[in-house]
């Protein structure tokens, strides 16, 4: 019953509504309303009517079979983000099966923009306090399947945990126009990936932590979810501290490095 009305209610929120009809910018979307219910309404809203098909497409194939988690409204932010700061060098921590890099490589590829894809990942089913993986899965080769499904580029793949030796260095050895942490939900862990990488970034750089929206003024509904508490707390007590906040869509919430800090 539960499910049936979750279907009901999203059916309802996605179909077209003048209220969210206006083109916006991600920084003018969230700009222009503070309510954060509301920007997550017009995320959802541009996914199911203004983003390109192909964007849908690739939120319906990884929507399936639990290829990935997340939310539609997280395409379109990811789509708008990237048509606004264009980054060229992404990473992702966390990678799971790739929905993510492979929407960044999708979107380049749309928008001929020049995107470097890279993602840390132990691509294994190791879980953390509050996650379980399914343990059949080849998780590198599952990656590289779905990128050969869109027929783009493959990302540059580093097996490992961010905490580990290997992946440290990776993450100094460059500058970082955007990365998503998405990795282990556990408060240290999302720390040390915070700190990591904020000394890693360009200027102008972008971090955005999934699962982090517990603490803000974002009231999930029912098809919805806020996060937990690790990455909740890491943004709130220290990003937020120390970064621009520019804008949170549900439990995803993004951040810009300070320009002081600027390099």
């Amino acid at each position: 019953m539960k499910y049936i009305y979750n279907l009901i209610k999203k059916h309802w929120d996605i179909r077209p509504q003048s209220k969210y009809n206006e083109e916006l910018t991600f920084s003018k979307a969230v700009d222009a309303n503070k309510d954060l219910n509301f920007i997550y309404s017009y995320m959802l809203h541009h996914f199911h009517n203004r983003c390109p098909q192909i964007i849908r497409e690739h939120r319906i194939y990884f929507d399936q079979e639990q290829r990935g988690f997340g939310e539609d409204a997280f395409h379109a932010m990811w789509w708008l983000l990237m048509i606004e700061f264009k980054p060229e060098k992404c990473l992702e921590i966390g990678v799971y099966r790739g929905q993510i890099i492979s929407l960044w490589s999708l979107i380049a590829k749309t928008l001929n923009l020049t995107c470097e894809v890279h993602g840390i990942s132990p691509f294994s089913p190791l879980g953390d306090s509050v996650s379980r993986y399914p343990k059949n899965i080849n998780y590198q080769e599952d990656v590289i399947n779905s990128f050969n499904h869109f027929e783009l580029s493959h990302p540059t793949l580093i097996k490992s945990l961010s905490t580990e030796t290997n992946a440290i260095n990776y993450i100094n050895k460059t500058e970082w126009d955007l990365i998503y942490i998405d990795g282990s939900h556990d408060f240290d862990n999302v720390l040390a990936d915070y700190n990591l990488c904020k000394n890693n970034l360009a200027p102008g750089g972008i971090i955005v932590f999934d699962d982090a929206g517990l603490w803000t003024e974002y009231n999930p509904s029912s098809y919805s979810f806020a996060g937990h508490s690790g990455p909740s707390r890491v943004a709130q007590e220290h990003a937020l501290k120390e970064m621009i906040l520019l804008g949170v869509v549900g439990h995803n919430v993004i951040f810009q490095k300070k320009p002081e800090v600027f390099k």
